[in-house]
C-alpha cells in the first residue's frame, strides 16, 4: 500500500471512529496518536498532551461527514502531511474547515503528530 493510500485511509478511519461514539473515537486515537502531539483547533483551542487529546475524542459524534481536496505531501521517508476539506453535520450544526495532519513514523508505524483544522 502506498503512503498515500496508507495515511488517507487513516484520515478516513479517524472520522468513521469520531462518527460512531466517544470511546471509540478515543480508543482509535490512543492507537494512532505519537508520543508527543499537538492538536490546534478552532477557538484558540491548543491540547499537547497526549492523554487530554484522548480524552478530547469522547465528544459528541459526527452525524456525517465528507471529505474534499485530499492532499499528502510526503517529507521523507518517515513523514508526511495530509491536508484537505471537510464538511461534517452533527447536533443541528454543520461544519466545514480545512485540515492538516501531520504523521511521522514511530517503531515502524505511522503515529499523527500534529493536526490543525482551519474553519472556512
Amino acid at each position: 500500500m502506498s503512503t498515500r493510500t496508507d495515511l488517507l485511509n487513516r484520515e478516513h478511519a479517524a472520522w468513521r471512529a469520531l462518527s460512531t461514539d466517544g470511546e471509540t473515537a478515543a480508543g482509535y486515537y490512543a492507537t494512532e496518536l505519537a508520543d508527543d502531539v499537538l492538536m490546534l483547533l478552532p477557538g484558540g483551542l491548543v491540547i499537547d498532551e497526549r492523554q487530554d487529546v484522548i480524552v478530547s475524542m469522547r465528544g459528541v459524534p459526527w452525524e456525517s461527514f465528507e471529505l474534499f481536496e485530499e492532499r499528502v505531501v510526503e517529507l521523507g521517508d518517515d513523514s508526511a502531511i495530509v491536508a484537505y476539506r471537510a464538511t461534517a453535520h452533527r447536533s443541528g450544526q454543520d461544519y466545514e474547515a480545512l485540515f492538516n495532519s501531520t504523521y511521522v513514523v514511530q517503531n515502524g508505524e505511522w503515529r499523527l503528530v500534529l493536526h490543525q483544522q482551519t474553519p472556512v
